[in-house]
């Protein structure tokens, strides 16, 4: 007898086992994702401390206490809960169901006899069996819960071991296969109770795995898979992608971007329905509204009220409309239309990472600017080209018109900061201007404004005295955080400013990896520190500001190296006690290959924070690139060392210098010096003492 037979759980021993399995494996990476920390800024992230609330402050609160809502993976969380209900049941049944061990085989224990009993015991002790069991000598008790067929099996078992003991043939099944019928069928054990398959049970179970392979996971899969193809790297429709790179142009503006993020599809989930041309000729009539320092109260130009009027009612005019209510800060009177004019920043921040990813492809400077600037205008709720004292609270267009006076420029945070203190009061404090409380709370917050001030960019090769052509050049930016207004800033130490290569063979350090002991566990190391949350009372989002440092090309106007973003630092910005600055030299680092030709390269820097106005650094920086032939020749000649001291030679240079009192000095390793040519920009006489390794120097504009 050979074949397949199914056999199926009928006491459950088997099925919890299975359903624990198939519940663990989608519960506990579940559950990894849930508990895992947040990478969400605002979790960890340090805070600007002030009392200030903006006007609808309520609407703001709301809208970020939704998005932490959303964020928060309910869904996910009732199924971790409910996976672990389900696994703790199947881990209870297992541990109190019966287990019901399968027994070989053994014509001895079904005669009752010992191993050793020989053939003519095992003769004997069978005739004394039959009168007992032979379905012919006997008939079923009930009491006993038999039946004939039962008796009639029983027998069949009896013979059976009876004659795997006797007759020779049989004998040889049972030794070689271990049953007296000989090769018995494979046998598949289905953890499942039988009744799910029988009892006309069957056409519900092909319906379910119909249901779970043919519907369900196609779905699942198709879902994921056209998700992900219809969303952008920048976590933006295709869609509104392309609608970008349709409003993409080499001249193109701030205010052109705010245009063009006017197209993006998202914008039809908020203002779906009838909310596309509900308040659209109020929203209209007040952002349009004529006003001072701007031409219009939304801070739109004629151009950009232009573009807004040729725009066909729908989706599209409405966000416009909204966008430049949300620069402007303009009171709309109306709940719904200041909600949904909040509601339509974050999707416009959005749209506008991936209208600068548009802009770095195309690799102009224009467009790269003036996406960063919008990013700045959309977190800081500011018109394109308006003042940057419009950050403090507080101060509104008009307060900050006539604190800037005539002046042809806007102050900066950081101009309007070094105005002496009587001064800057005089003209901020007054009637129609600020009270005194207010006063102070817009300049405690000023001085908590994480501003990055460059001291010094220069390029170098690590562990090289020069850059020669295709080398990877890293290009080293040093600066401290010191926010406006800081006072008692202390002297930069020119030992900061040194970029000191990593020792000769610490391929750890060389490559960026943690270190570890002599035993191989890794030391500890300090956690990157991150800058307070960015200070946007009216963006509805908790956002971490970030820096970008990338070179462009002024004679031909394009990007030479695209921009390298910093999120945190290596030390800390503000101290945790006092929350005063620490004034500690941060060093930012991007490399890139060198150009394949040996000659001076002058590049612009620009370092732009995505969150604030006006704390932008722009500054000149030269790369030298040395032949390799020229480069190695002066390596060759700095390499030859100084004449022993117990030979003839050694003898005469210690005459000359007089090293022959004292001990004679122990040699030092000798420091790498800043090169500089007269074809470069100028730079500081002490440079000269650095010990970076670099070629460059850097003039800020």
């Amino acid at each position: 007898m050979s074949g397949t037979d199914y056999s199926y759980d009928e006491q459950g021993q088997f099925f919890p086992f299975f359903v624990l399995t198939v519940v663990g494996i989608v519960t506990i990476p579940l559950t990894y994702s849930v508990l895992k920390p947040s990478s969400d800024p605002g979790v960890t992230a340090p805070r600007i401390k002030t009392d200030f609330q903006p006007e609808h402050a309520d609407l703001i609160d709301s809208q970020r206490k939704a998005q932490k809502r959303r964020e928060r993976k309910l869904k996910r969380g009732v199924a971790v809960v409910a996976g672990w209900a389900i696994m703790a049941l199947m881990a209870y049944l297992i541990i109190v169901t019966a287990r019901t061990v399968p027994k070989i085989w053994n014509p001895y224990d079904i005669l009752g006899l010992s191993d050793s009993s020989t053939e003519k015991e095992i003769k004997s002790h069978y005739k004394h069996l039959a009168p007992k069991f032979h379905p012919d000598k006997i008939r079923p008790d009930p009491a006993k819960n038999q039946t004939l067929e039962s008796i009639n099996d029983y027998w069949v078992e009896l013979t059976k071991a009876y004659k795997a003991l006797t007759d020779e043939e049989i004998r040889n099944n049972y030794q070689q296969y271990g049953h007296p019928d000989g090769k018995q069928s494979f046998s598949i054990g289905i953890a499942l109770p039988k009744f799910i398959v029988t009892d006309g049970n069957g056409k519900y179970v092909i319906l379910v795995y119909a249901a779970l392979l043919g519907v369900l996971l196609p779905y699942l899969v198709g879902s994921w898979w056209y998700g992900t193809q219809r969303m952008s790297k920048e976590k933006v429709l295709i869609e509104s992608a392309n609608s970008l790179f349709r409003e993409y142009s080499e001249d193109i503006t701030e205010g052109g971007i705010i245009s063009a993020l006017s197209t993006g599809v998202e914008f039809q989930q908020t203002l779906k329905g009838d909310k596309a041309e509900s308040g659209l000729e109020r929203l209209e009539s007040r952002v349009l509204a004529e006003g001072e320092p701007f031409t219009y109260v939304g801070g739109l130009t004629a151009k950009d009220r232009t573009k807004l009027e040729d725009l066909e009612g729908g989706v599209r005019r409405k966000a416009l409309g909204l966008l430049w209510g949300y620069l402007g800060r303009v009171e709309l009177d109306d709940t719904a239309l200041n909600q949904a004019k909040i509601q339509v920043a974050p999707i416009a921040r959005a749209l506008n990472a991936s209208f600068n990813a548009i802009a770095l492809a195309f690799g102009s400077t224009g467009p790269i600017l003036a996406s960063f600037l919008t990013a700045q205008n959309l977190i800081q709720a500011i018109p394109p080209g308006a003042s940057p004292l419009l950050q403090l609270p507080y101060i509104t267009p008009a307060i900050a018109r006539a604190i800037e006076g005539d002046a042809k420029t806007h102050l900066t945070l950081q101009q309007y900061m070094q105005l002496p203190e009587p001064y800057r009061r005089k003209l901020s404090v007054g009637k129609g201007l600020l009270t005194e409380s207010q006063y102070k709370t817009a300049m405690d917050l000023a001085k908590q404004l994480p501003r990055l001030q460059v001291e010094k960019a220069f390029f170098k090769v690590t562990g090289e005295k020069y850059i020669t052509p295709g080398s990877l050049v890293s290009f080293v930016v040093k600066g401290r955080f010191v926010p406006p207004g800081s006072q008692n800033v202390p002297e930069v130490n020119e030992l900061d400013l040194e970029d000191v290569d990593p020792e000769e063979g610490d391929l750890d350090a060389i490559l960026g990896r943690q270190k570890k002991t002599s035993k191989g566990e890794k030391l500890k190391e300090d956690k990157p520190v991150q800058p307070p949350l960015a200070y946007a009372p009216y963006y509805a989002r908790n956002c971490s500001p970030r820096w970008n440092v990338f070179l462009t090309d002024s004679k031909q106007g394009k990007m030479a190296v695209p921009p390298f973003t910093f999120v945190a630092f290596d030390k800390p910005i503000f101290d945790d006690e006092s929350g005063k600055p620490t004034f500690n030299m941060q060093t930012l680092k991007a490399q890139f290959q060198a150009p394949p030709q040996a000659g001076h390269y002058t590049f612009v820097m620009h370092l732009i924070c995505d969150s604030y106005v006006g704390f932008d650094t722009k500054m000149e920086v030269t790369l030298v690139v040395d032949e390799a032939a020229k480069a190695a020749e002066i390596e060759a000649e700095d390499d030859i060392s100084e004449p022993d001291e117990d030979s003839l030679a050694g003898q005469m240079n210690a005459l000359k210098t007089g090293g022959l009192t004292g001990p004679p000095p122990k040699k030092k390793k000798r420091p790498v010096t800043e090169e500089s040519s007269d074809e470069e920009s100028g730079t500081e006489g002490e440079e000269a003492e650095d010990t970076s390794e670099t070629d460059t120097d850097t003039d800020e504009e």
